[in-house]
């Protein structure tokens, strides 16, 4: 029985839980998630990346979803929909993150298909996104139905310091 629920958070709201998804991402970087950060990532970064979104909304070119259970924030996503009067068909699905504590419980999931949603009402048809090779975060896409575009190797640091590939993948949304 799913006892989270997905909702869609504005700056304000943002602000409001500023420290659970600072949590949130320190949580995911320590365990490993390929999401732009290494570890040790310090709270004061986390934070900081925290305002860059919050900006980032208050500017309406970003969504951010987030499963919420008991005031806590388990996971997130965001959708990033680009202005340029060639895009306005596609947006680009960034930093999906589910708590360590909270994984196996299809959080990733309802947050991917809730985005999906949000996409379709904000009139785009095409999502893009990119992963580490290989991460469970791969799998989850795949399974919904991305496709793989291509493969960069040595694309981005690991925690272990090495240089590893990302695929980029997208997905074709019904309207």
């Amino acid at each position: 029985m799913r006892v989270y629920e997905i909702r869609t958070l504005t700056a304000d709201q943002l602000a409001e839980h500023v420290a659970s998804f600072a949590t949130l991402l320190q949580d995911s970087v320590d365990g490993g998630a390929s999401v732009g950060f290494v570890p040790p990532l310090a709270g004061s970064a986390s934070r900081a990346y925290w305002d860059g979104v919050r900006s980032t909304l208050l500017g309406g070119n970003r969504i951010l979803l987030a499963a919420v259970e008991g005031g806590e924030v388990l996971g997130s996503v965001q959708l990033d929909l680009p202005t340029m009067p060639n895009a306005g068909h596609r947006a680009e699905v960034m930093k999906l993150m589910v708590r360590r504590s909270a994984r196996r419980r299809g959080i990733g999931r309802a947050l991917m298909l809730a985005l999906e949603d949000a996409a379709r009402r904000a009139g785009r048809s095409l999502l893009v996104l990119d992963t580490r090779v290989g991460d469970s975060a791969e799998q989850l896409y795949l399974g919904l139905g991305y496709t793989r575009a291509g493969v960069i190797p040595r694309y981005a640091l690991s925690a272990a310091g090495t240089l590893e590939p990302t695929v980029y993948m997208y997905r074709w949304l019904e309207q």
